[in-house]
């Protein structure tokens, strides 16, 4: 069910301290290999941020047609849309604005809120700080049919659907999980890719940005769940073994056309299912291996419901939630006029 009502605060000046926590807080959003492909500029004068797609940060082998850049920016837009309502603005948005222009995503004008007025985007505010990819084994408890209904309805507020797999077709998933990891491994170049947003041999240092080891998880000594090994085969980091869930709980996120501007709405889906399973207290984390090979993503579809692509496969479930990762400096990803 939706959140009980509550009255937003009074609109908070939008002053440089906080235009800079809008940002703080939309760059906590999940991003592929935690790249943070994304930057923004802001006009005081029409109160409005402009997102681009940064193509420094893209991922050639992984994400040929710039895909998971797209949804990872998205997700940063819906974070900035979540902390405007907070702030106690009302944020107007627009997706791909400039035809001209395909690297500017989105424009994010802040308007006065009418007084008393209400928006549940305000109610995920505490989960931005919350949310980060678990890849510890989740329990086997099964996750209630209400609360899969909550989480359909997220999405379908940001023109996506959500669907859960049933049992064939989630034993599907995780065999063409396991051939996108087969195919990794065989291709020294994808691998590579990999490895330079990874920590690892001769990239001990990630800084700001990509994925620590300390956030990898354990490895697989068992169970079902479709996680990927960030470590190279000759890796003598040890970082222990666990039993992975034998049936994990999947989601399958995804839209009826398959052009940019639907890869921008998956991707606000996708942070709104986040956010929301967040405060309802699963752990989350993504299982989207197989979608980065065009083959793969196609017959990840689940043929019983009319999604038309899948952009996303999510693992939900009841365990530890995972460690935070660090983000780059607001200073290097906003700009102002």
């Amino acid at each position: 069910m939706p959140p009980t009502p509550t009255a937003l605060p009074e609109a908070r000046p939008l002053d440089t301290a906080l235009v800079t926590s809008l940002v703080e807080d939309a760059t906590l959003a999940p991003s592929m290999h935690n790249a943070q492909p994304w930057t923004f500029r802001y006009a005081a004068a029409t109160r409005t941020f402009r997102i681009r797609v940064d193509r420094s940060r893209s991922m050639p082998q992984s994400d040929p047609d710039g895909r998971a850049m797209y949804i990872g920016c998205a997700a940063a837009v819906f974070n900035l849309r979540v902390a405007a309502v907070h702030a106690g603005w009302d944020p107007v948005t627009r997706l791909l604005p400039d035809r001209a222009d395909q690297d500017l995503l989105a424009e994010v004008e802040l308007v006065r809120r009418p007084p008393e007025s209400y928006d549940e985007l305000a109610e995920l505010h505490p989960a931005l700080h919350r949310r980060h990819t678990s890849r510890a084994p989740f329990r086997d408890e099964r996750i209630e049919d209400s609360l899969l209904d909550v989480l359909r309805r997220a999405a379908l507020l940001e023109g996506a659907r959500l669907a859960f797999p049933d049992a064939f077709h989630r034993k599907t998933i995780l065999e063409l999980s396991g051939e996108a990891m087969n195919r990794e491994l065989a291709e020294p170049a994808h691998r590579e890719e990999t490895a330079r947003w990874t920590e690892g041999p001769g990239h001990e240092g990630v800084g700001d940005e990509g994925i620590p080891r300390y956030a990898f998880g354990p490895r697989s000594r068992a169970g079902g769940a479709p996680m990927r090994d960030f470590e190279a085969p000759d890796d003598t980091y040890v970082r222990g073994w666990a039993v992975f869930e034998e049936s994990p709980q999947l989601a399958l996120l995804g839209t009826a056309f398959d052009r940019p501007v639907d890869w921008l709405r998956a991707g606000q889906a996708m942070e709104r299912v986040l956010l929301e399973a967040t405060l309802d207290g699963l752990a989350t984390s993504v299982a989207s291996q197989a979608l980065e090979w065009s083959d793969l993503r196609w017959a990840i579809r689940d043929p019983a419901t009319a999604m038309g692509h899948v952009h996303m496969v999510i693992r939900l479930g009841y365990g530890p939630l995972g460690p935070s990762t660090h983000r780059r400096a607001v200073g290097d990803v906003l700009d102002f006029d």
